[in-house]
């Protein structure tokens, strides 16, 4: 339980949306949630928009925080290196050389990146990855190096099981975060003055850009964007939408391998 007046406040906000949709987020049922004398919530925000824009600030804080806890920046950059370096062993293989050597250049590619790459989003265990990565070592093994290929594609699986990871958390523990962004982003489309609450899924968009850049897709900022986008698909079909029916259920290993398997296909995909 957060002890600071802002995030109570907005945790308690958060909670309402999710439950009861906007229309029964108002300061005085936000008082109550957070069991603060009423009048403390309109005292910090002194009006509808402000509340609003402190929940969504609140939600992007709280997912960054997820997104760290998985280490998703480290694993970002290795999948951009595992991408990039599958194209150069393909090109090695082809002309006879070893696929170590045509590993050189992916490896180049990755070193010159920052730290720090991350899908978020907008764009999240362990026993997922493996299963996400074992087309990968079986291909390995008909190779001249199969150790170095499927090193390769390993990276990629641990890449897509973190981020299957927070997605399985924005399902399961963090479920009325997950609703309560969704209220947010369906208000701002009646309230042009809440559209810059949009700016906040501008980090995931650039740090998908970034990675794709580092894997050599063909036209990484319009890759990048359709990455973020098809995650978050993925997300929406899963805790509201049709998938819902037949997906595993949230927060459980079945569901995170899924989703890891979902999210491999698509980094290869983008990656061209």
């Amino acid at each position: 339980m957060p002890t600071d007046r802002f995030a109570v406040l907005t945790d308690a906000a958060i909670d309402l949306l999710a439950e009861r949709g906007m229309r029964g987020l108002t300061h005085r049922a936000v008082d109550a949630g957070a069991g603060v004398p009423q009048g403390t919530t309109s005292a910090y925000f002194r009006t509808r928009k402000a509340l609003i824009e402190a929940v969504v600030r609140r939600i992007a804080d709280l997912d960054r925080v997820d997104m760290a806890e998985n280490r998703l920046p480290a694993d970002m950059d290795a999948a951009a290196t595992a991408m990039a370096g599958k194209d150069a062993a393909a090109t090695a293989l082809a002309d006879g050389n070893a696929v170590g050597a045509g590993l050189a250049d992916g490896n180049a590619v990755g070193a010159g990146l920052p730290d720090g790459n991350a899908v978020g989003a907008g764009l999240p265990d362990g026993n997922a990855a493996g299963a996400a990565s074992a087309d990968g070592n079986a291909a390995g093994a008909g190779l001249a190096d199969g150790g170095a290929a499927g090193t390769m594609m390993a990276d990629v699986g641990a890449a897509a099981a973190g981020i299957a990871a927070v997605l399985d958390r924005w399902m399961s523990t963090a479920r009325n975060r997950t609703l309560a962004r969704y209220a947010c982003l369906l208000e701002a489309t009646h309230h042009p003055e809440l559209r810059t609450i949009l700016r906040h899924g501008d980090a995931s968009r650039a740090q998908a850009r970034s990675m794709l850049a580092a894997a050599g897709a063909p036209n990484p900022a319009q890759a990048g964007d359709h990455l973020v986008a098809c995650i978050d698909g993925l997300l929406l079909d899963r805790l509201i939408g049709a998938g819902a029916r037949t997906a595993p259920p949230p927060g459980t290993a079945a569901n995170r391998a899924d989703l890891t398997v979902a999210i491999t296909t698509l980094l290869h995909a983008f990656a061209g």
